[in-house]
């Protein structure tokens, strides 16, 4: 039985207040219907002053959706670590936890924007540093302690639901990264199928006689929609991927590696490269992949479709994995 994702970041190029207060609505209702069909987890995400509105609370969000669910996770992926204050960000995570009974999922990244960092007037060149700050103040105020913190004893509560603590994951494309996990014990997330760095990171588990294992991407990951006639769904929303698939190419230089990853300028180049893929359920089921990733309301897609996409995959995907 394959994991199956829900995946929403929110963006709306253009939006107005009230349409992306109802795109907001919406995501929940979908995050509830994912629960009550089965889907494993909600995957959301962090990104900062984008004109397209892209959700910027990850948290909020979360703390939304485990109020309209009961069993789903919900896995933000990634918090930009360095731009939040590591002990409100424990206090948050732990409330969160305790809302959910352990539903939640972090993965800490340090970002590759330096627009976010110029915004929260964070100095980028600091990022290593305040990464390695704001984890190891994580792991210290969840224990319930007291512990130095900047010169002064501070201690943080409530504890949190999980034992020893939050789901934790250490993201990113590094081996700066992978030390990072490794030193400190945690498992690591590499932002794309990279073998050779879960290796490396293999490798500071034994030199630092530490525990830990990976979360990574497969080889073959693509963001999925489904529909009835994929010909007339990219014909008519193909434009709202390849927004999205433009906007992290625009991001990304050439050392970022990413699951998310596009040269396309146009919605036929996008369409023939396979990381965005708008199928019939049938198709679906015959991909065979460990991890299904559904984007129902990927680039602004509107609503409705969205709604057919994750409809269609409850009704005609889902039975069949159980099968």
């Amino acid at each position: 039985m394959p994991v199956t994702v829900v995946r929403f970041n929110l963006v709306e190029p253009g939006a107005t207040p009230a349409s992306l207060s109802a795109r907001y609505r919406a995501a929940l209702d979908m995050a509830a219907y994912a629960d009550e069909h089965g889907i494993t987890t909600v995957q959301t995400e962090e990104h900062h002053g984008v004109d397209n509105n892209w959700l910027p609370s990850p948290f909020a969000f979360a703390g939304a959706v485990f109020g309209a669910t009961r069993r789903i996770a919900v896995t933000v992926s990634a918090v930009i670590g360095p731009l939040h204050d590591p002990l409100r960000l424990a206090e948050e995570i732990a409330v969160l936890d305790l809302l959910s009974g352990g539903r939640l999922v972090t993965v800490a990244g340090i970002g590759y924007r330096p627009e976010e960092y110029a915004l929260f007037d964070v100095e980028w060149r600091r990022r290593g540093r305040l990464q390695d700050e704001l984890l190891e103040t994580l792991l210290k105020a969840w224990t319930g302690e007291e512990f130095e913190y900047r010169g002064r004893t501070v201690r943080v509560t409530p504890r949190p639901f999980t034992d020893p603590h939050p789901l934790l994951l250490v993201g990113g494309s590094s081996k700066a990264a992978a030390r990072r996990a490794a030193r400190l014990g945690l498992p690591f997330f590499p932002s794309a199928h990279l073998p050779e760095l879960e290796a490396y990171y293999k490798e500071r588990l034994v030199e630092y006689g530490t525990e830990g294992w990976t979360m990574m991407p497969t080889a073959e990951t693509p963001l999925l929609h489904i529909a009835e006639d994929p010909d007339e769904v990219w014909d008519r929303h193909g434009k709202h991927f390849l927004h999205e698939a433009r906007t992290y190419a625009s991001w990304q230089s050439g050392d970022i590696r990413s699951a998310v990853r596009s040269a396309a300028t146009s919605v036929d180049e996008l369409r023939a490269e396979g990381v965005y893929r708008i199928l019939t359920p049938e198709e679906c089921v015959e991909l065979d992949l460990d991890n299904l990733v559904l984007h129902p309301l990927a680039g602004g897609m509107p609503v409705e479709e969205g709604w057919r996409s994750l409809r269609l995959f409850a009704d005609r995907v889902l039975p069949e994995l159980h099968g």
